[in-house]
């Protein structure tokens, strides 16, 4: 097995999955009684932690190896995206965490219940699920890529295999014991991971440029630019401040994966704060990945760089790992694309299970059997991570053949799915929140309405070119519209049933509050 790897590369690979190993034998051992204890800690996570995580379960592997080059590219307008998604956890700080701790909620489409029902809970639920398997799947393809690229310097199909394997089986040292408590302290050593390695690469760059007028070659070139004030460019203000501003309200308010994390702090005023805080420091981690960008931009400028390896397209970052870089940091870097991908993984694996148990099966199984032990719920949870974890794998290997086989790319579709799920659950929530209008009735065609809409937008459906973000905006709207036609009232007796069952008493044999 060939291998670009030095022995000082493998030295830091090994010592990275030793730190992984104890670490998940560590965060094994917390207490857990319930499947409240497991999706949300009981509401017990620090704030700083939860901030952390957060941070983690928004970079994957895709965004490590993804935002320099948008800078090698482009400029420096991408972190607008950043600032747009300031202003969207500060809307959900006021409009959605007090509800999500008002109802203490699970997963975030219970708040459905209070107005539509039980149906509407399970049917933004199962639309969760759907957009969740495909566009995590297809990062869990991009991830094992990055890795199976530097790692093996090929991406045979065993290769892949093995990497694919690794990335789950790293994910699951965490999430299946330790649920979202693990799964959020392991967040922390991935983000210092990651970050640690791009401080790294920056800083070996800049001095490998000791003798170039950096500023001034990227300002000749229109590098430097952070605003973009024109009508029609993808981070324009205009499209900062609409599509954009609703796909970060949807990522970071209604995607389990991202609010889970949020639903497990002490309080909602400490939930507020862990999600402002996490853009907060996001900025400046965006725009150091940004500026490597914008490093091998001067490093690359003279030269000729085929940006393909083996038929895959591949960013100017990898391009640099695999040719340049040096003895020590490649292996740093490699761990630093595992550590991106595994906490979306180990993240997601959670969320999906938390949907899966606490919108569809609980209801099910207390209905069936009103008598059913914590403990029940506690073993399906874990039985979920698995049966997951299984599916994203499948989904990573489906991507893989079919990137060589067909046209139309998989990948591109799949982790465009979750985004066209966004406009379908942004209509349903925001007529929840903000109208009296809607109905059960009219949630699954408002759900499917958004993303049929955004679909039909695509340049690959009907040949229809138009900007992501006014995609989000039209998407967003058809689903808002259609919940306008249906009448309904709050379902409280529903609701009221609902928060009995999720938080009993206090007893003996389960121990949860």
């Amino acid at each position: 097995m060939s291998s670009g790897f030095s022995s000082l590369d493998w030295f830091v690979f090994g010592a990275y999955f030793l730190v992984l190993a104890i670490s998940s034998y560590l965060f094994s051992q917390f207490k857990i009684s319930s499947s409240r204890d497991y999706f949300v800690s009981s509401n017990t996570m620090p704030m700083f932690a939860v901030a952390v995580s957060i941070i983690a379960t928004s970079q994957s592997a895709a965004t490590f190896l993804g935002v320099p080059e948008f800078a090698y590219v482009h400029d420096f307008t991408f972190i607008g995206f950043y600032f747009s998604a300031l202003v969207a956890v500060i809307f959900i700080s006021i409009v959605f965490v007090p509800k999500f701790y008002k109802y203490k909620v699970v997963t975030v489409y219970e708040l459905l219940q209070t107005r539509y029902g039980e149906r509407a809970k399970k049917q933004a639920g199962i639309m969760f699920l759907l957009g969740r398997i495909m566009a995590s799947g297809a990062r869990l393809y991009i991830g094992a890529l990055a890795v199976s690229m530097i790692l093996f310097l090929d991406i045979s199909f065993f290769h892949m295999l093995v990497a694919i394997t690794l990335l789950i089986a790293g994910a699951l040292s965490y999430t299946y014991f330790g649920g979202i408590k693990s799964i959020i302290f392991s967040d922390i050593i991935q983000a210092l991971t990651y970050v640690g390695a791009g401080l790294l690469v920056f800083w070996y760059l800049y001095v490998s440029l000791h003798n170039v007028d950096i500023l001034a070659i990227l300002q000749a070139h229109n590098k430097l630019h952070v605003i973009d004030n024109s009508l029609d460019g993808k981070f324009s203000i205009m499209a900062l401040f609409s599509g954009w501003l609703l796909l970060n309200i949807a990522a970071f308010g209604l995607d389990q994966d991202m609010t889970q994390r949020v639903l497990s702090c002490k309080n909602k005023n400490e939930a507020a704060q862990s999600l402002i805080l996490s853009i907060v420091l996001t900025i400046p981690i965006v725009m150091l990945f940004l500026g490597i960008g914008a490093l091998l931009f001067v490093h690359y400028q003279t030269g000729t760089v085929s940006q393909n390896f083996q038929g895959e397209s591949i960013t100017i970052f990898m391009y640099y790992i695999l040719n340049e870089m040096p003895s020590g940091l490649r292996g740093l870097v490699t761990v630093g694309a595992i550590a991106a991908a595994l906490s979306s993984t180990n993240s997601v694996l959670g969320a999906m299970a938390s949907v899966a148990v606490e919108d569809l099966y609980r209801p099910w199984r207390l209905q069936k059997d009103p008598h059913t032990k914590e403990i029940h719920f506690l073993k399906a949870s874990r039985n979920a991570v698995l049966i997951f974890a299984f599916i994203l794998f499948f989904m990573a290997i489906v991507s893989y053949f079919w990137q060589r086989e067909s046209e139309l790319s998989l990948v591109s579709f799949a982790l465009g799915v979750m985004t066209f799920a966004y406009t379908g659950l942004l209509g349903v929530f925001f007529s929840a929140v903000f109208t009296t209008r809607g109905s059960a009735a009219t949630v699954p065609f408002a759900l499917v309405g958004g993303f049929v809409s955004v679909l039909a937008l695509q340049p690959y459906i009907f040949g229809i070119h138009i900007g992501f973000a006014w995609q989000m905006v039209l998407g967003t709207l058809v689903a808002f519209l259609i919940m306008q036609t249906g009448t309904s009232q709050t379902n409280l007796a529903s609701n009221t049933a609902r928060t009995e069952v999720r938080v009993p008493k206090k007893s003996k044999e389960t121990g949860n509050t």
